[in-house]
């Protein structure tokens, strides 16, 4: 007989969400096999079974479960345990307390284009679905109220409806969602912890800009900023360990490879995925091309937002010129990349041209990286951009 119990998933939670069981009780599961999806604050994930047998379920479906605790038992026989199995430590059934629509589980974007289509919770809830994400809600307003030619639900919210009113909120009140919750847990943790500091630093990125096209068609994958960025942190690694370590106590935990966060909010929370794989501009634009569209949807996994050591965080609004990002519990650095932006020069004959200019900025943890590392980091990175 085998334990299957709860992995810890992350360092915002203190417990996880049974979402549903993908092997019913009592069935044959084989090793490698998933069988639960557990959902933490910002994603879902399958829990697999480690060895061939029998599965018995040791919490039900919609129920809180703390890391180590009991999730399932798998026998070589076709035979429950003696009894039923113990209801593991730290597993609560979810209630409305803390979380008034968890049946089914509506994903933060599902919810949003609930409030803007005038998706009710008794629609959702026919769908018979355990998890619903936006794509559900969207094809059920398409369906009921003709919403790909456009039009609305007759009992939407209308222009000046107050929405809180309109969702059964107390007036003046807003619920911050699960993913924001998890980003509050995170800030709160940086800003009592962290003595950050920041220096930042102008770079010229229209050789690198021209440059994107050519890279985008030589690796059949969309190249930017971002990319390029990745790219020239992760291989400064080597260079400047110390900017990719993990403070311990009075010691540096050092990584054996660079693994690069970068951010992306498209409205519906921050997410921080990460990218492992930095051996080839081909394979950061794959990454990213798939976290974009995860992130559009709300749909990654824990393993793609934990196991970060330096972030890179983006920030597309032309208006915005500078930047200081947060230093993520966890690692020691953050870059910050603004919208690119043209300004005059002055040429030494006296006419003036224009150069295209971003503000890059270095946010660090003070108690390992010092002012003139963090420019030395920098200024290798405007020559690594260069290379």
């Amino acid at each position: 007989m085998a334990d299957i119990r709860v992995p810890k998933l992350n360092n915002n939670d203190t417990e996880y969400l049974i979402v549903e069981w993908l092997v019913e009780d009592g069935g044959p599961v084989v090793a490698g096999q998933a069988v639960a999806v557990l959902e933490t604050s910002k994603a879902a994930d399958e829990l697999e079974a480690e060895e061939s047998g029998h599965l018995y379920h040791a919490a039900a479906p919609n129920t809180w479960i703390a890391p180590g605790a009991l999730l399932a038992r798998v026998t070589a026989e076709a035979v429950p345990p003696e009894g039923p199995a113990p209801a593991p430590s730290g597993a609560e059934p979810a209630t409305g307390e803390d979380e008034p629509e968890l049946r089914p589980l509506v994903t933060d974007p599902a919810r949003a284009a609930m409030e803007e289509l005038g998706v009710s919770d008794s629609d959702v809830a026919s769908l018979g679905l355990a998890v619903v994400r936006r794509a559900d809600v969207a094809a059920l307003a398409a369906r009921s109220t003709g919403a790909a030619t456009g039009t609305v639900r007759a009992d939407a919210p209308g222009p000046g409806t107050d929405p809180d009113k309109a969702n059964g909120r107390q007036a003046g009140t807003h619920r911050l969602s699960r993913v924001q919750r998890a980003v509050a847990r995170a800030v709160t943790v940086s800003h009592t912890a962290i003595p950050a500091a920041y220096t930042v630093v102008r770079f010229e990125v229209g050789p690198l800009l021209a440059r994107t096209g050519e890279l985008s068609r030589q690796v059949r994958r969309p190249v930017g900023l971002a990319e390029l960025f990745v790219q020239a942190v992760a291989a400064l690694h080597p260079a400047f360990p110390l900017f990719f370590a993990s403070i311990d106590g009075d010691e540096a935990r050092l990584a054996d490879a660079p693994r690069v966060g970068v951010t992306f909010d498209l409205g519906e929370g921050l997410y921080v995925p990460v990218v492992r794989d930095t051996g080839s501009l081909r394979e950061i634009a794959e990454a990213l091309m798939r976290y974009r569209l995860a992130a559009a949807e709300g749909d990654f996994r824990e393993k793609d937002l934990t196991g970060a050591n330096i972030a890179v965080t983006l920030h597309t609004d032309a208006d915005v010129v500078l930047a200081i990002p947060l230093v993520f519990p966890g690692t020691v650095c953050a870059l910050a990349i603004t919208s690119p932006q043209s300004e005059p020069v002055l040429a030494e004959d006296g006419t003036v041209t224009a150069r295209t200019v971003a503000n890059i900025g270095l946010a660090y943890d003070h108690r390992l990286i010092n002012g003139r590392d963090a420019a030395l980091f920098l200024a290798a990175l405007r020559t690594e951009l260069r290379a």
